[in-house]
C-alpha cells in the first residue's frame, strides 16, 4: 500500500489541492443542474400527464423554469439576500434610552 508519506519525493502542493477542490466544486455543481433539469422535465411531463391541461402544465413548466433560474443563478440570490437581512431599523441598545420598544422598561430604542 502506497501513501504520500511513504515517498519523500513526491510533494503535493497546496495549488494542487485547490485546483481539485475547485474542479471537484465545478464538476459537483454541473451536477446538481442536471439532475434538477431532469428533475424539472419529470415534473413538466407528470402535471400533463395527471391534468392533460395545457395550463396546468404551463405553470408547472413556468415554476419549473424558475427554479432552475434559481439553481444557476445562486450567487445572485446570495446578494440580494444578504442586502435585506441587513436592515437599518433593528432594535438595539442605547444606553441613555428613555423607555424600551413597549414603553415599559429602560435602555432599549428604535435606532
Amino acid at each position: 500500500m502506497s501513501t504520500l508519506a511513504a515517498n519523500p519525493d513526491h510533494v503535493v502542493l497546496a495549488g494542487d489541492v485547490l485546483d481539485w477542490a475547485n474542479t471537484k466544486t465545478g464538476q459537483v455543481r454541473a451536477l446538481i443542474l442536471t439532475v434538477a433539469v431532469v428533475m424539472a422535465i419529470i415534473a413538466v411531463l407528470m402535471a400533463w400527464w395527471k391534468t392533460r391541461s395545457f395550463v396546468g402544465t404551463l405553470v408547472a413548466f413556468a415554476l419549473a423554469a424558475l427554479v432552475l433560474w434559481g439553481i444557476s443563478n445562486l450567487s445572485v440570490l446570495q446578494t440580494k439576500v444578504g442586502s435585506e437581512v441587513t436592515d437599518t431599523n433593528a432594535m438595539s441598545f442605547h444606553p441613555g434610552a428613555k423607555t424600551g420598544p413597549a414603553g415599559n422598561g429602560p435602555d432599549w430604542q428604535l435606532s
